[in-house]
């Protein structure tokens, strides 16, 4: 079914984002699996061809582009590409907004042209090793000393740490006990500044491009013209920025799960087994019906919260719902899929196993499967 947002513009974006995965990520793809990152360089082509700065305002190098189908677009293609492109997602869809949001205008001439241009990567650092989901309990501290605040403490799971040029630190610099909520702030720390440190690439099940690093503040000087709003006031920044996230990887579990029918459908209509197709016995196309029909109802919800999301409406119980029924679909879409491979698809030449290894965090970053189910229960007035 044709996709409401749909237009000339789109499909000419698709074509062009087609052209670049195929000139400049296929050919280099297993060289970035063997590596477990993907190069700086890959960066500065993505924002050459028109991609990584697509929503930064025309007068700061960008395409000025406010919607956010753009974006989801270019995860499908990644997807039907059957490739990766690392910490990409995270920085156009999760870490920019905050730039584009809460920068004051000497910041925003500071970094956006170097962002829209790829010579800087973002990424941002929440997660604490004893935190997790619980923002409120962030430890990292940031105490105000003049004109700079002296940043201590270490951050993990952070994707794009060992690539990323500006790091946007949620730090602790008031501690209330009557409002663990309080006291939150945005600091913006550069590549190179003395006394930060990154980890190694942690390893992981999947998310082979993705590199996600440990990382760590002694006594780091941020200057207070890093500072990303106002003092104490990041808990409510978080917020206003959850359905985007959520959005992004509900759109990305979503273009997994059809680049995973996608490719099935394509080997269970050459691979024989008993002197017949895989896509001739009913069990097939009773699993790919059912698997393509949950595509097609996930797209019709996505496509829901684009539109939402684009007029501003689009709230943190809703996102949560996109989320929480777009994981859980990428889980059993890519699960039934891998069963069409047989023995194959457990092999990891086959794209297959990948979409299947990449696919269990989703339930898991941007807040769990749980933490989504909570929301929407309050929402509902449980």
């Amino acid at each position: 079914m044709r996709r409401a947002w749909w237009t000339e513009e789109h499909e000419q974006f698709r074509s062009m984002v087609r052209r670049f995965l195929q000139a400049e990520v296929v050919p280099n793809f297993e060289e970035w699996r063997a590596a477990h990152r993907v190069p700086k360089e890959f960066f500065r082509q993505a924002a050459a061809a028109g991609i990584t700065g697509i929503s930064i305002p025309v007068e700061y190098g960008g395409g000025g582009e406010p919607s956010y189908s753009y974006r989801a677009l270019l995860q499908e293609e990644v997807a039907l590409a059957q490739v990766a492109t690392g910490p990409l997602r995270c920085h156009m869809d999760i870490v920019l907004p905050y730039f584009l949001r809460f920068a004051d205008e000497e910041q925003r001439r500071r970094w956006l042209p170097g962002i829209a241009a790829g010579e800087l990567v973002t990424a941002i650092a929440m997660t604490e090793p004893g935190t997790g989901s619980d923002l409120a309990g962030i430890s990292t501290v940031a105490e105000r000393d003049g004109d700079v605040y002296r940043l201590k403490g270490s951050k993990t799971f952070i994707t794009g740490g060992l690539v990323a040029d500006l790091v946007v630190v949620v730090a602790r610099t008031r501690r209330d006990p009557a409002n663990r909520r309080d006291g939150l702030t945005l600091l913006v720390v550069e590549d190179g500044t003395p006394g930060f440190v990154r980890g190694g690439n942690l390893p992981k099940i999947g998310l082979e491009v993705q590199d996600t690093a440990e990382l760590f503040f002694d006594d780091v000087q941020v200057p207070v013209a890093n500072r990303l709003g106002e003092e104490h006031e990041a808990f409510s920044y978080l917020g206003q920025n959850l359905a985007q996230e959520r959005l992004s990887i509900a759109a990305g579990s979503l273009a997994a799960a059809k680049a995973a029918l996608a490719a099935t459908v394509g080997y269970v209509r050459e691979r024989r087994v008993f002197d017949r197709r895989v896509a001739d016995f009913q069990n097939t196309k009773f699993e790919l019906a059912a698997v393509a029909t949950e595509v097609e109802a996930g797209e019709a919800l996505i496509d829901r919260a684009i539109g939402a999301l684009d007029a501003g409406e689009l709230d943190p119980a809703d996102a949560a719902k996109v989320k929480l029924f777009c994981t859980e679909l990428q889980g059993r879409a890519v699960d039934r899929c891998l069963q069409m491979f047989g023995g194959y698809g457990y092999v990891t030449d086959y794209p297959i196993a990948r979409l299947y290894a990449d696919a269990r965090v989703t339930r898991i970053y941007g807040g769990t499967s749980e933490v989504m189910k909570s929301i929407i229960s309050k929402s509902i007035g449980l």
